[in-house]
Parts: C-alpha cells; structure tokens; sequence
C-alpha cells in the first residue's frame, strides 16, 4: 500500500450518547479525552482591524444576532461579510427590507447571509403552524396574511442569502445552515440527536467555511446565567470528525461572543448584541489564504 495517501473512507457520524445534556456532554468529554483543553483547544484574541491583511488572503468580517440594531456598528474594512443569522427581531418585511437596505450601504465585494431562530417568516413550517393558532407570544406575526411572508427572503437583494445551501465565493466554498437545538420554540428549531444530525447530514464535505446560527458543543456556547452549555454535540463531531472547514462562523448565545480554534478549524461566536441586547460586540475579522486554483 502506498504511504502518504489519505483514507478515503467515508466518515459517518450517529447520535452521541450524551447528546440531549450538553453539559453533561462537555463534562463527560473533558474529563475523558481532554477534549475541551490545551493542546487540543486554544482562546484567539481578535484581528486589530488596522492589521495588513496578508497578501494572498482575503479578508472576512463576521456578524451575527444583529438584531435590527445596526445603526451604530462601526464596519471594518474586509472582503466578504459573514452574517450568521437573527438580522431581525421577528423577521417582519419592514424589518428585512431594513436589514438589506443596511446590506446594500456596505461596501464588501461580497455578503452572505443565513438565518436564525428570529427570522420566524424564513421557516415556512413554524409559520404554517403559527397562522394556526392565536399566538401570544408573537401577535405581530400571527397575524401576517401568507401574502406578507410567503416570499419574504426575495427582499434580500444586497446579499447571497443560503438556507441548507451552498455558494462559492471568492473560489472559497461557504455552506449555510439556520437550524439550532429546540429552545423555547422559535423559528428553525429541531430537537436534538436525529433531527438536527439529518441536517447536518447535507452539509458537503471540503467545504472551507460553514455558517450555522448556533455554536457546536464546546465553543463559545456558556450560558453562565444557566450554568450550561448548550452547543450542539452532533455538530461538533459533524465539524470535527467529518466536514473539517477552516472557518465556523455562528452567533445564536450571545454571551459566547469571541474566537477559539481546535487547531484545524477556527470557530467564531460573532455575536453583535449582548445578552441584553446592545449591539456592542464589535464585527470579528479573519484572513484565510485563498484557494489554489486547481
């Protein structure tokens, strides 16, 4: 057998045993492979915005959890902006149509944008079933007509918007993804273990950057008002064990905010509002080095 070549065996990931505690999942996994720890996970201080961006590289700006509160975010220079979801607070029209006119203010040569659990008008399922019932957590979009969201992702025309969809960008292959762990019932919700693995299923492999709205288990996902953890375990051994991007970007726990790396892959909670809402985070810059072209 000739040495130096990679197994191309494909990898398959099940449902982890711990997979409904996350917590107990970190714990258990810490404990037993140090997975969690030095060498294997390291904290990254964020890219100064004045830094050169190296030649060969391209430079991109990561936002999340923006929550229809742009007005103030301080934007630094890059090539391709990331925004990992919650760009609204309920996903109303007048809301994303807001959000797309900021899109189209900014001057990236390209955007690429997913949702997340606020864009309650993206998620045709939950609208069918909310239209249903006199809901009182969102009267304001109860009792939308299907006419006011049927088509709501056509107002975003400033950017490539992906839903369980691909793009290659910059000859760097991006996959998006809204789905997140069952919290409180909101928009793109899945149970954890088989439903949200069947999604991260359909992620391809060789892709370089993966956009989810929530963290895997294990980074940047403390809730420390809950004492929990709350990644996704399915998702990481998805990223770690099967897709291997060089780039994670989510937002979703926005006291997660900031940069951690597994030594392969760099994962980024770019949270633009904090737990109470003020869009103080400030947009998270990283380089990779562009793709060979084959």
């Amino acid at each position: 057998m000739a040495h130096g070549i990679p197994s191309q065996e494909k990898v398959t990931i099940t449902v982890d045993e711990y997979s409904s505690n996350p917590t107990q999942a970190f714990t258990h996994y810490n404990i037993n492979q140090s997975r969690f720890q030095p060498p294997h996970v390291h904290m990254v201080d964020p890219i100064p915005y004045d830094t050169p961006k190296p030649a060969g590289h391209t430079r991109f700006v990561c936002v999340s959890d923006t929550h229809s509160r742009t007005d103030g975010i301080q934007m630094p220079y890059g090539d391709v902006l990331l925004h990992t979801g919650d760009f609204t607070e309920l996903g109303l029209r007048s809301e994303v149509k807001k959000f797309d006119d900021w899109l189209g203010s900014l001057p990236y040569e390209f955007k690429v944008v997913i949702a997340g659990n606020h864009e309650l008008t993206f998620d045709k399922d939950f609208m069918a079933e909310l239209v249903k019932q006199d809901y009182y957590r969102f009267p304001s979009v109860s009792k939308l007509k299907p006419e006011d969201f049927d088509n709501v992702q056509s107002l975003l025309t400033n950017c490539v918007y992906l839903q369980d969809s691909d793009v290659t960008v910059k000859g760097f292959h991006i996959y998006g993804t809204p789905w997140t762990p069952w919290f409180n019932g909101w928009a793109f919700n899945l149970p954890r273990g088989q439903s949200l693995l069947e999604k991260w299923n359909q992620v391809p492999e060789g892709i370089d950057i993966l956009m989810t709205h929530g963290p895997p288990l294990g980074f940047r996902d403390w809730v420390p008002k809950e004492l929990q953890r709350v990644g996704c375990v399915e998702l990481l051994n998805t990223v770690q064990r099967r897709v291997r991007p060089k780039l994670h970007a989510f937002g979703g726990i926005h006291e997660g905010y900031g940069i951690m790396t597994d030594g392969y892959t760099t994962y980024i909670n770019a949270s633009t509002c904090t737990v109470s809402f003020q869009p103080t985070n400030p947009p998270i810059i990283f380089d990779l080095p562009n793709p060979q072209a084959s």
